[in-house]
C-alpha cells in the first residue's frame, strides 16, 4: 500500500499514525512529526495524537529549520551526523500554508529522489488534513496557542482561508486579531475563467459583529452560487443585512471579479476597504466610485466599475475596523500610513505581504486600530498562453 492510499484510508484523527507506519515501511523512516501553523502565524505546533505522544515542541515560524521550510516553501535536508538525516517539507494546499512535515531518515536513504518523493507525500497529507478537519477537532486544537473567543471561532469557521493560488494568480491574506474577531469578511471562488473576491471591513469586535459578517457571507455565497453577478450579490446581501438589522449594522465591502484570461476587472465598491495597486515600481490607491455600505438603506442600487490588471500587477486590499474617517483616509487610518506600509512590502513575495502590512499598521505611533485584514492579489497574466489584449481603462 502506498503512503497516499494509507492516508486516504486512515481515520481522520489517526492520519499521523498511519503516515508514520507507511513512512517506516517504504522509506525506513525512524520518525515523522507534523507541525501546524498556529492561528496567529507565529509558531509551528506539533500534532500529538494520543497514540503517538512525541517530545517535539512548538517552534517559532520566523526562526529555525522548520520555519525556514515553511517561509520559503522549499524542502530542506539536514544531515545530522552522517548516520541520520532530517527532511523538512512544507505542507501546503493550493497556496494555503498549513505547516511542515519533519521526517527522520537513515543517512543513506536521504537522496534527492527521496526528498522529491516525500514532497509529494507532504502535498497529499495537506489535502488529507483539509478533509480530516471536517471530522475531528485534533488539528484545529493543535493550531491554538491560547483559546479562541467565541467570535473568533465563528470567524475561522466561516472564512475561506488564508490563501488560494492558481496558474494565473496568487492570493494571500492575513488578519488580526487572530484569536478574537474584528468581524471581517473574506471569501473567494475560482473557476477556469474568473476569480471572484469579496473583502469587508470589520463590523466591530465580539459576537454581534461576527453574526453580521456571517450573515453577509452566507448571503454573498448564496447569490454567487445562484449565478448572480456582482451587482446581484451586493444587492442580495444588502437586502439580507437591512432586513435583519434595519440599517444599524452596515458592512463596508469590496466585491471584485477578475477575468483570468484578460485581466479585466469589475468592482463594486460598497463603502469599501481601500484598494491599492502596485505596477512596476509605483504604488497608488485606486480611486473607486464609493457607494453605500451593504445594509445601510433598503433597496440600494449598486453599479460596477471597470479596472484593468496587467501581467505583474499587484492589488492590495486593506480592511480596517469601522471608525470615523480622517481626512484623506478610511477606517480611522490616514492614507499615508497605508501607502507607506504597502510600498515597504512591495518587494516581498505575495505570501509575505499581508502579514508585513498588518504588522506595519499595528506599530506605534499613531494609535491605529488593532483590527486589520489585508489581502494581496498578484496577477501573472493569462494562464493558457493566449496573447494579452491591448490595455485600456484604469
Amino acid at each position: 500500500m502506498t503512503v497516499e492510499s494509507a492516508l486516504r484510508g486512515a481515520a481522520p484523527h489517526l492520519l499521523l499514525d498511519s503516515l508514520r507506519t507507511s513512512l517506516a515501511q517504504q522509506y525506513a523512516a525512524y520518525s515523522a512529526d507534523l507541525l501546524l501553523i498556529d492561528y496567529g502565524f507565529t509558531s509551528l505546533r506539533p500534532v500529538r495524537p494520543v497514540q503517538a505522544r512525541t517530545g517535539v515542541r512548538p517552534v517559532p515560524v520566523d526562526a529555525g529549520t522548520a520555519g525556514r521550510a515553511f517561509r520559503t516553501q522549499q524542502p530542506y535536508l539536514f544531515r545530522d551526523d552522517g548516520l541520520t538525516a532530517t527532511v523538512f517539507l512544507p505542507v501546503t494546499v493550493r497556496g494555503d500554508r498549513l505547516g511542515v512535515l519533519v521526517v527522520l531518515l537513515p543517512g543513506d536513504r536521504a537522496t534527492g529522489a527521496t526528498v522529491q518523493s516525500l514532497g509529494r507525500v507532504a502535498e497529499t497529507l495537506g489535502h488529507a488534513l483539509c478533509v480530516a478537519e471536517r471530522h475531528t477537532d485534533l488539528y484545529r486544537s493543535t493550531r491554538r496557542t491560547r483559546p479562541l473567543t467565541l467570535a473568533g471561532e465563528m470567524q475561522w469557521d466561516t472564512l475561506a482561508g488564508r490563501a488560494c493560488t492558481g496558474p494565473a494568480f496568487d492570493l494571500h491574506a492575513h488578519w488580526e486579531p487572530a484569536y478574537g474577531s474584528g468581524g471581517h469578511l473574506l471569501d473567494w471562488s475560482v473557476t477556469e475563467d474568473e476569480l471572484l473576491l469579496v473583502v469587508a471591513d470589520g463590523a466591530g469586535p465580539g459576537t454581534p459583529a461576527a453574526l453580521v459578517s456571517t450573515l453577509a457571507l452566507s448571503a454573498i455565497r448564496n447569490a454567487r452560487r445562484a449565478g448572480l453577478d456582482l451587482v446581484g450579490q451586493a444587492s442580495l446581501t444588502d437586502q439580507a443585512l437591512y432586513g435583519q438589522y434595519r440599517g444599524t449594522s452596515p458592512l463596508a465591502a469590496l466585491l471584485m471579479r477578475l477575468d483570468l484570461a484578460t485581466g479585466a476587472t469589475e468592482v463594486v465598491d460598497a463603502g469599501s476597504p481601500s484598494l491599492w495597486r502596485t505596477r512596476g515600481t509605483g504604488t497608488e490607491r485606486i480611486a473607486l466610485d464609493r457607494q453605500l455600505p451593504l445594509g445601510m438603506f433598503e433597496d440600494t442600487v449598486y453599479a460596477t466599475q471597470r479596472l484593468r490588471l496587467l501581467p505583474g500587477d499587484r492589488f492590495v486590499v486593506v480592511a480596517r475596523e469601522p471608525g470615523r474617517p480622517r481626512p484623506g483616509g478610511t477606517g480611522g487610518v490616514p492614507d499615508g500610513a497605508v501607502a507607506r506600509a504597502v510600498s515597504r512590502a512591495a518587494r516581498l513575495g505575495c505570501a509575505d505581504v499581508p502579514r508585513a502590512v498588518v504588522r506595519a499598521l499595528r506599530e506605534p505611533p499613531g494609535g491605529v486600530p488593532d483590527t486589520a485584514l489585508v489581502v494581496c492579489l498578484d496577477w501573472h497574466g493569462a494562464a493558457d498562453g493566449r496573447p494579452e489584449p491591448p490595455a485600456s481603462g484604469g
